[in-house]
């Protein structure tokens, strides 16, 4: 079987901060280092779509300061990192809400994409401000304003991104095994996978190691 579609729920930087005696904002600076370590290593072994799961809607509950530092992390990165990906012919794509995105950083954002809408690489989905049923609320949302009949076909065109294909495996890190809300749709026949070390900590060889236990696997879909 070949992974088109890799989902990451990077999960783990507080603690790996915490156990280095560090604040949360420096995990959260070692998990981005990791994300584009890990599009790097994707696109080396021909993954079309990769997604990481970076700030959910419930994320907003955290301490305003440690929001506030993500938020900020945020907007001095995310253009620096779509020219990066744009000399590496990556596309960079934003699925979550907008709402509560300070609209300066939502410009950001968008500049981002524009950046690398003409790139023919793999494609990395930032899930920023996303869930999982927010997206299909919004979707069906979108289906009633179209006037159009609500079906598993109507939603799933007016999802965030419908170009994005559904995800081939979901990969936890952390230790913790739930999917809390990510792609809750295109998720829905993928296979799971929890890995026990911090994300900060994952590597290209973590990686070869995902791609060998999917194509272990037997994906039924139901059948």
């Amino acid at each position: 079987m070949i992974l088109r579609h890799l989902g990451v729920i990077a999960d783990g930087n507080r603690r790996w901060a915490k156990e280095r005696g560090l604040n949360a904002l420096e995990g959260h600076k070692k998990g981005l280092e990791a994300i584009e370590a890990l599009i790097g290593a994707a696109a080396r072994h021909g993954i079309p779509f990769i997604s990481f799961y970076v700030f959910s809607t419930e994320n907003w509950g955290r301490s305003e300061a440690e929001v506030s530092n993500i938020m900020k992390l945020a907007a001095s990165q995310i253009v620096r990192l779509a020219k990066k990906m744009a000399e590496n012919n990556a596309r960079l794509l934003i699925l979550g809400s907008k709402e509560k995105v300070d609209p300066k950083l939502m410009s950001l954002m968008e500049e981002a994409e524009a950046l690398t809408a003409k790139c023919t690489g793999i494609t990395a989905c930032f899930c920023f401000n996303y869930g999982g049923e927010q997206e299909i609320a919004d979707a069906a949302r979108k289906v009633i304003d179209a006037g159009e009949e609500i079906t598993p076909e109507t939603i799933r065109s007016h999802l965030y991104r419908p170009e994005v294909p559904d995800v081939d495996m979901v990969v936890r890190t952390s230790g913790e095994e739930r999917i809390s809300g990510f792609m809750l749709w295109r998720a829905a026949y993928a296979e799971l996978l929890f890995l026990e070390k911090y994300f900060p900590d994952m590597t290209e060889a973590d990686l070869e190691g995902i791609i060998a236990e999917y194509e272990k696997r037997n994906r039924r879909f139901g059948k």
